[in-house]
């Protein structure tokens, strides 16, 4: 069978390589803002209704921010590659490629979680202890994980297959799916951890367990889509042809951008291991810094997201030149974003602490998080946009030395001389800092990229 189709589906699917490049990616934005937003809200909603519970509670969850981000990067590896070789496979008319590459990667998504749920159910406490965890927090934090860990196949292959669905240029669908993730955990939070009527009250591990309820659910959705809508993933005789060069494919790009992502939850460990010097009260305001730090950035996550099938469909096309239009539109976005989120958390950090916990503690360290951080978010934004447009490049080894110079040449490094002359405002400085210098050094480095190849 020929390995390319000029069957009409996958041309329309190929719809980012004629528009004009701003309003191409402002259209597929936009709806993926929506579906950041949801998943913002997601975690906002859990650490609003853990914080009821009190401060012990809060910290605990807060310990297992980067656990959560290192199998939610591994996911992301598997997910960005599939992207990226499933995007360029539709912008090059390959209908056949585009079905197998759908198939093996929700294959490899599932692989990878069973292998987070056992390993990680088998290292709660000695893990946790090493982050910080003391003999207080810990029963917080195995309540939360035990169950985490044992739904983790919802979540991981709901990432990879949102970005299947992604790749084709619909970012509406997968918006929608997240956005009821975080209706359907809003709804559940406050019965699960609370208690209603015949419901039991969980406490923290009510909330983990919504979490994994949400995201079963929405699994099914987008396995609906990409089966039955999109017909990208059929049941037939030989769909297992050609796995291995599938994971191959996929793996290539996807370990380099899993490497990449792992230094942020690595770094974010050692962080919360600094913070954890100054108490529980410390790293539950830095926890909620860190929910509101997703929202501020929730635009360029959004643009990032967006750019792997906007480049992956002109490169699939032979059209480059849109690649380098796509930087800089995506440069100037970032920066307008980015000054208003600054005046937001500048101008009301309090009041947004203490909708979360009232604890003085807590609302001190996570004022003091917003407004040494929130000036430097336009850089990050761009620096999240440089990374995944060099992933989906072939270039991931550049974008793996941004990750590194941002954590391990800055953050960590800085934070540590911070904290210590300066206590928590030298180290939130030292955050500011990395996330400034990492964004100028990936505009550099683009500029560079596009100059010699586009």
């Amino acid at each position: 069978m020929s390995g390319h189709s000029n069957h009409p589906k996958q041309k329309r699917l190929a719809s980012l390589t004629q528009d004009p490049v701003g309003p191409t990616l402002l259209k597929m934005v936009v709806p993926q803002m929506v579906g950041v937003f949801g998943l913002v809200v997601y975690h906002l909603v859990d650490t609003y209704y853990v914080g009821q519970l009190g401060t012990l509670e809060l910290a605990g969850v807060s310990f297992t921010f980067p656990v959560v981000m290192v199998a939610g990067s591994l996911a992301q590896g598997i997910a960005q590659g599939a992207s990226a070789w499933i995007s360029r496979a539709i912008g090059a008319q390959n209908g056949e490629r585009v079905k197998q590459l759908a198939l093996h990667a929700l294959v490899l998504a599932f692989v990878l979680s069973c292998v987070v749920s056992i390993a990680g159910i088998l290292t709660i406490d000695p893990l946790f202890r090493l982050l910080g965890a003391d003999d207080e927090t810990l029963p917080f934090v195995r309540q939360y994980m035990t169950i985490w860990y044992s739904g983790v196949g919802f979540i991981l292959m709901t990432i990879v297959g949102n970005n299947i669905i992604r790749s084709t240029g619909d970012t509406r669908t997968p918006a929608g799916i997240m956005v009821a993730a975080a209706v359907l955990n809003a709804v559940l939070d406050p019965i699960l951890i609370f208690g209603l009527g015949p419901v039991p009250a969980l406490g923290v591990a009510g909330a983990s367990l919504a979490t994994v309820a949400a995201r079963s659910l929405t699994l099914l959705g987008a396995l609906w889509i990409i089966i039955s809508r999109l017909g990208l993933v059929q049941i037939r005789r030989g769909m297992w042809l050609g796995i291995k060069g599938s994971w191959k494919d996929i793996l290539s790009i996807g370990v380099p951008v899993s490497g990449t992502r792992l230094i942020v939850p690595l770094g974010a460990g050692l962080i919360t291991r600094v913070v954890s010097q100054f108490g529980p009260a410390a790293v539950a305001g830095y926890g909620v810094g860190n929910r509101m730090e997703v929202f501020a950035l929730a635009f360029g996550n959004a643009l990032a997201i967006v750019m792997g099938p906007f480049i992956g469909q002109n490169l699939g096309a032979g059209k480059k030149q849109r690649i380098g239009q796509g930087f800089w539109t995506a440069r100037w976005f970032c920066l307008g974003v980015g000054l208003v989120s600054f005046g937001v958390l500048l101008a009301v950090p309090e009041p947004l602490a203490a909708f979360f916990n009232d604890d003085p503690g807590v609302v001190r360290a996570a004022s003091l998080y917003m407004r040494l951080v929130s000036w430097s978010y336009a850089f990050q934004s761009f620096f999240m946009v440089t990374a995944a447009g060099l992933n989906v490049m072939g270039k991931p080894v550049a974008a793996a030395a941004l990750g590194i110079l941002q954590m391990f040449g800055l953050m960590v490094p800085l934070g540590l001389l911070g904290s210590h002359l300066f206590a928590l405002p030298g180290l939130f400085t030292a955050i500011g800092l990395s996330y400034f210098l990492t964004g100028i050094a990936g505009h550099w480095l683009i500029a560079r990229v596009v100059r010699a190849e586009f």
